[in-house]
């Protein structure tokens, strides 16, 4: 899209309405559901439009993800701060629920998200969301022992991963990702933080 198109109210909105186009598919048909002519029918904008926009089905629904996530899942988060005497296990909690609940209310977006992550998306959504996560992270991680830290990282990207890919093959149920990490992040914390005292 040039710059001079972006500007307009009209080019705004056509993006803003196959961007909701593509999100309705996802949450209610599924990521296979969402095809380019079927967008471009939907949101009444010619294909030759939605090309120009999104080059390839996988650029269009990187993009829908990516709003979704701003909207549902990360501007909350940054509206959050780490309040003086909170515990690592009930600020790290305080951050994976924000991140997981709009899933639990959305299970399509998050095997839309893992589908997209396994795709050309993987990097952009990967690194996207860690802009606005590690930051939060990071706030209630502030004074804790580096190597600490390290091993929450590992520990919690590759639980966090696993549960998601595990959702999406239909081997647990949305609602078991956020307990399963709950009783990992209690268990791996209470050592720590006694040691602290």
């Amino acid at each position: 899209m040039d710059s001079a198109e972006t500007t307009t109210g009209t080019a705004v909105g056509i993006r803003d309405r196959i961007l909701d186009i593509v999100i309705e598919i996802l949450e209610t048909e599924g990521y296979e559901a969402v095809q380019l002519r079927e967008v471009a029918r939907r949101s009444r904008t010619s294909l030759s439009t939605i090309y120009k926009r999104y080059p390839t089905r996988d650029s269009m629904i990187l993009a829908a993800l990516e709003s979704w996530m701003d909207e549902h899942r990360y501007a909350p988060l940054a509206q959050q701060h780490h309040e003086p005497g909170e515990s690592i296990y009930d600020g790290l909690m305080r951050v994976l629920g924000t991140i997981f609940e709009p899933w639990e209310r959305h299970p399509e977006m998050l095997k839309a998200y893992y589908r997209s992550r396994a795709a050309t998306g993987r990097e952009i959504l990967l690194h996207r969301g860690l802009d606005i996560v590690i930051p939060a992270a990071m706030e209630v991680l502030d004074g804790v022992d580096e190597d600490f830290v390290d091993d929450v990282d590992t520990v919690l990207s590759s639980l966090v991963y696993g549960l998601s890919g595990r959702f999406a093959a239909g081997e647990i149920a949305i609602t078991d990702i956020l307990p399963t990490i709950e009783r990992t992040i209690r268990r791996f914390t209470a050592g720590y933080e006694a040691t602290r005292r």
